[in-house]
């Protein structure tokens, strides 16, 4: 890999040079939503769902599935499953039994959007804490990689951001360089190890909001707050 560049948010993306890279061919695109997008679909497709279809808005979601009989209509607003909607945005929502061999119409606050966003790269791949080694391995011959982070309503997302520094720790490893100040940013952010992931991602805000809604929701930040607990990367 040559070069690896950040998005810290999908609004950063308009007309940055960082985002046009994804009309590159030799681009591919690590979307990050630790909490809890990119988690729950790389749980998802692991246990056999044949696809992921993003979509903007709860509207275009029940459209989509209106066309492809048979989906699975995910997603949720503030953290709760949309009204109307088989399934929301927790990981333990979606066992084997449930979503082998369905696709999933998955609408969430954050996620899809940076999913539509990177929607012209060669590949996006699902990248979190939860598959951290996985998703640098299955971009590694890559030309160029471009790390889309979900954030928070479009706001900087301490759990994205650190996620982000420890891809980028990672690919400047395998000798690509920083394509742009956010990934140099990012890199300082890096956590030093499996605890220090673990308590950024349980102390950011994202992570306590969550934690407040109730104790299955404090399940997900947890399980979302394990490093390469998911030996697989997965591309949607």
């Amino acid at each position: 890999m040559e070069s690896f560049a950040v998005l810290l948010t999908p609004r950063a993306a308009p007309g940055s040079p960082a985002a046009l890279r994804l009309a590159d061919p030799g681009t591919v695109a690590l979307i990050v939503d630790v909490l809890r997008a990119t988690t729950t679909l790389t749980v998802a497709l692991r246990n056999g769902a044949a696809g992921v279809i993003p979509a903007a808005t709860p509207e275009e979601g029940a459209a989509l599935g209106r066309q492809h009989p048979g989906a699975l209509l995910c997603g949720e607003r503030d953290g709760r499953v949309l009204p109307g909607y088989d399934l929301g945005n927790s990981p333990f929502e979606y066992a084997a039994e449930r979503v082998a061999g369905r696709t999933l119409v998955f609408v969430s606050t954050n996620g899809s959007q940076a999913l539509l966003l990177a929607r012209g790269a060669r590949e996006r791949v699902l990248a979190a804490f939860v598959n951290l080694s996985a998703a640098v391995e299955r971009v590694r011959g890559a030309r160029h990689a471009l790390i889309v982070c979900a954030g928070k309503l479009g706001r900087f997302a301490l759990e994205d951001a650190v996620c982000a520094g420890a891809l980028a720790s990672r690919l400047r490893a395998l000798g690509a360089r920083p394509g742009n100040a956010e990934a140099e940013l990012v890199e300082a952010l890096a956590p030093g190890d499996a605890a220090a992931a673990h308590a950024l991602v349980q102390g950011a805000s994202h992570g306590r909001y969550l934690r407040r809604l109730g104790p299955e929701f404090a399940r997900d930040v947890e399980f979302c707050a394990q490093l390469d607990s998911i030996p697989e990367a997965y591309a949607v």
